[in-house]
């Protein structure tokens, strides 16, 4: 799975991109962001809050209950506002 960082959440990880093998429990974004949220500080603090963030699964917006698999690219991103 290719995860994709982008703005604020791409500064505290210090990257934007990574390669990861998520185990077979992360069926769903938010098994993902769970499984992410458990492996360090950083993670734990970026995704303490899932409400400041999107999600995007091979480009296309998804809420937090959208499946995921192993050759998907996932996005997370802040909300973004226009004006």
């Amino acid at each position: 799975m290719t995860l994709l960082y982008f703005a604020w959440v791409r500064q505290k990880l210090g990257k934007g991109q990574e390669e990861i093998d998520a185990p077979a429990s992360v069926r769903t974004v938010n098994d993902l962001i769970a499984w992410l949220a458990a492996r360090d500080a950083a993670y734990a603090e970026i995704f303490a809050d899932p409400k400041r963030l999107r999600a995007a699964v091979n480009h296309d917006h998804v809420s937090f209950e959208a499946p995921v698999s192993a050759n998907d690219e996932v996005a997370f991103f802040p909300p973004v506002t226009g004006g």
